[in-house]
């Protein structure tokens, strides 16, 4: 482990060195790419300076003991030693956690579709439930939210919304939330008082940037129509509304939340690009099987992660049996907990097989 964080801390101070090159400087791109992965081995550098500091600590507090002959001194330096060592075990640990392979797409902006699934309205109102949440988190992190599309419904749900996240570490957080979410709750409309249950699915797709994925005119179908309101009733007199058909996979993306074509069609291509890059990746996933499958679950938008039980005040996320009874403050956006323990799962189950 030594030699290779010796390794890291070379290419820091190499890439520190190129940054104030007047070439580079003079390159914006290639200064770019540099800037950007000098940034990237900074928290494990930072870190592994530390190490070092409290291992000099450690032999410097030895080789005192060594010549002590005060008692009061020596007791002292022995707690000390206690400590330093402490600190030297966790910060070796929080190391081997910083040398895991990094998944490429962490540091992407990330394009989330939330769909209703079984429940009908319930389940739109669920979806639209969940993407005030995601939309809160975001807001707390920092980053830009931007709806790319929309099907709501009479009652305030969505059918369908996509949206987007911008923001440093985005995918790296939210990639935990695909998969089928469940909700437990009484609906407003129920006289009864019974509880019903109603499901919706979330897809976390990183954004593909467009120099990286061409997408050629020619696989491209594009018609425009008029955009649509609650019930199918129409609410533009132009046809601004956008649907893109991908020919070769058969993907069709509709956007028609603008009132312009041209942003329409730009979001629509937005969310194609993210999600061609997804099946792309999917089918790489497939092929290198268990040894690219996140630990925490599959990410299979089929697979129920999650459970909101509203009478009990209650989460569940079944993939790592985390049950939390704060449901009002995670549907606020609070949902930092829930993710750091599917992290921390996830890094777990990876250190495992590295031994």
């Amino acid at each position: 482990m030594q030699d290779r964080l010796d390794e890291i801390e070379q290419r820091y101070v190499d890439l520190e060195a190129e940054l104030s090159n007047p070439e580079v400087l003079a390159d914006q791109d290639k200064f770019r790419d540099i800037a950007k992965a000098h940034a990237s081995l900074e928290e494990i550098v930072t870190k592994y300076r530390q190490y070092k500091n409290v291992q000099d600590d450690i032999e410097e507090a030895e080789e005192m003991l060594k010549s002590c002959n005060d008692d009061e001194l020596a007791q002292f330096l022995e707690s000390e030693l206690e400590r330093l060592r402490g600190d030297v075990v966790g910060l070796e640990d929080e190391l081997k956690v910083l040398l895991l392979p990094k998944d490429p797409n962490d540091d992407r902006d990330v394009i989330v579709e939330i769909r209703g699934g079984t429940g009908g309205e319930e389940a739109a109102l669920f979806a639209s439930d969940l993407m005030r949440m995601y939309m809160r988190y975001a807001e707390q992190n920092g980053w830009q939210t931007e709806i790319l599309s929309s099907s709501p419904t009479d009652l305030g749900g969505f059918k369908e919304v996509i949206f987007s996240v911008e923001g440093r570490g985005a995918y790296s957080r939210l990639k935990y939330e695909s998969g089928v979410h469940r909700v437990q709750r009484i609906p407003d409309t129920e006289a009864s008082g019974r509880i019903h249950t109603s499901t919706a699915t979330v897809a976390v797709l990183p954004e593909a940037e467009e120099v990286e994925l061409e997408i050629k005119p020619d696989d491209l179908r594009v018609d425009v129509f008029r955009s649509t309101g609650h019930g199918g009733q129409s609410v533009n007199t132009t046809d601004s509304a956008v649907r893109i058909t991908h020919i070769p996979t058969g993907m069709v993306v509709t956007c028609q939340d603008e009132k312009s074509q041209i942003k329409n069609r730009e979001k629509a291509l937005r969310v194609l690009r993210a999600r061609l890059l997804d099946k792309l990746e999917s089918e790489q996933k497939a092929e290198l099987d268990e040894a690219r499958r996140m630990q925490v679950g599959s990410g299979e938008r089929s697979e129920r992660i999650r459970t909101y039980n509203y009478p009990q005040n209650r989460l569940t996320d079944h993939r790592i049996g985390l049950t939390l009874y704060k449901l009002g403050e995670i549907l606020e956006g609070n949902i930092d907990e829930v993710i750091d323990s599917l992290m921390a799962v996830d890094e777990s189950e990876r250190l495992k097989k590295i031994g």
